[in-house]
């Protein structure tokens, strides 16, 4: 969880993001030997930040051919850790950030862009990242061995550019914020659906980003699409971690304090956009899109054919066939389902991807084919490696059969 900061912190302290990582990575080993005996310590963060400092120092001391840069340093981290010991969350939140920027560097690919950042601001293993990409996960970890050693070679400076550098870093930016929430909003790995330490850390970064360019409508609406989803977590999953589909949560449990602060966010990105004249982005378009859902007091009287609307908005600016397949069920909710699974059935792009089977075991069963839908769900089941997903496909397709 203190990965992102402690990796941020160490790249402001070394200048190098790959060895900032190693060092961080090493301190773990040591806490994972000591703690059993000694004990986790009050502040674990910054006992991992000092000992990674400590090792950094003892590294440098080890070279021959030290450069007086890095003697200067190392002097400099001596000092520090003796005195550094209380842990700044407002100081690491800006490093963080600064990370992030450094990570977005236009020496990189945007590819290399979004997987370095993942890996090292998100913690996203190279199996999670490779999911997000739907590419194998050798590509992607071929991407971060190169990211890293560009970064290293044009020297990238830990800092937040200047305005002028906005334009060329934002978008890859925004969407690694992006994909980090997606993977804590519906985890790709492992028995928990939900991350929720992933979504908070995301919302985090994207509302400090929101305040640093207020006039850029995308930032904004992203900030508000994550208001907007994370409202609804307390209603997402039952006692047993279980999720719980939207038209079946208690929409009492939504937290319309958080609903009301992602509406202002898109209020914020209208404005901009008003502003700048410049038509919607995808993240403002899916905030729009969220927000029905938020505002709505049941399913039934959510406004899906404006949803469907949206969505047409954004294939024309960003189409995916996991847009076209979250249209799909918009229309199936608008026009029934009969309508919904001739689109689906056109749907290309998906083909190792669960949701593809999931959804159209979804139509099927509306339909009443309960044996085709059950086929439908085994298949949704067999492609995903989320355990909770996978056992909730694996129960719709037995009340499929019964």
């Amino acid at each position: 969880m203190e990965a992102a900061k402690i990796v941020a912190t160490l790249t402001r302290a070394v200048g190098d993001v790959g060895l900032a990582e190693d060092l961080a990575q090493e301190a773990l080993v040591d806490a994972l030997a000591q703690w059993p005996t000694s004990g986790v310590p009050r502040n674990a963060g910054a006992w991992l930040t000092t000992v990674a400092k400590r090792k950094a120092v003892d590294q440098w001391r080890r070279q021959d051919r030290l450069d007086t840069r890095y003697a200067a340093l190392a002097r400099d981290l001596q000092t520090q850790s003796q005195t550094e010991l209380a842990w700044d969350p407002d100081h690491i939140d800006d490093d963080v950030l600064r990370l992030i920027f450094i990570s977005a560097h236009p020496a990189l690919s945007r590819e290399n862009q979004i997987a370095l950042t993942l890996r090292v601001v998100g913690g996203l293993t190279t199996e999670e990242i490779a999911q997000a990409f739907l590419v194998p996960k050798a590509t992607i970890a071929q991407r971060i061995v190169r990211a890293k050693k560009t970064l290293r070679d044009a020297g990238a400076p830990f800092e937040v550019p200047d305005p002028s550098e906005y334009p060329t870093r934002l978008s890859a930016v925004l969407s690694v914020i992006y994909l980090i929430y997606n993977e804590g909003y519906s985890a790709s790995f492992g028995q928990r659906w939900i991350r929720d330490e992933l979504c908070t850390e995301a919302l985090r970064l994207g509302r400090a980003l929101a305040a640093l360019v207020p006039e850029r409508a995308e930032a904004q609406g992203l900030v508000a699409l994550m208001e907007f989803q994370s409202s609804r977590f307390a209603a997402r999953t039952d006692a047993d971690g279980r999720p719980i589909l939207l038209e079946d949560q208690d929409r009492t449990r939504w937290d319309r304090a958080q609903i009301n602060r992602g509406v202002a966010a898109l209020e914020r990105a209208a404005t901009a956009l008003q502003r700048n004249g410049t038509g919607w982005g995808p993240y403002a378009l899916q905030a729009a899109l969220a927000e029905c859902h938020a505002v709505a007091p049941s399913a039934a009287d959510t406004d899906w054919a404006r949803i469907v609307t949206l969505y047409d908005g954004l294939l024309q600016i960003a189409p995916s066939p996991v847009v076209e397949l979250n249209r799909a069920v918009a229309v199936a909710m608008d026009s029934g389902p009969e309508t919904a699974l001739a689109i689906v059935d056109n749907i290309t792009g998906l083909d190792d991807s669960y949701l593809l089977p999931s959804v159209r075991g979804e139509l099927l069963a509306r339909m009443g084919r309960r044996d085709e839908a059950a086929v439908q769900f085994d298949a949704a089941a067999a492609l995903t490696d989320n355990e909770a997903e996978r056992d909730i496909l694996a129960d719709k397709a037995n009340r499929a059969r019964a």
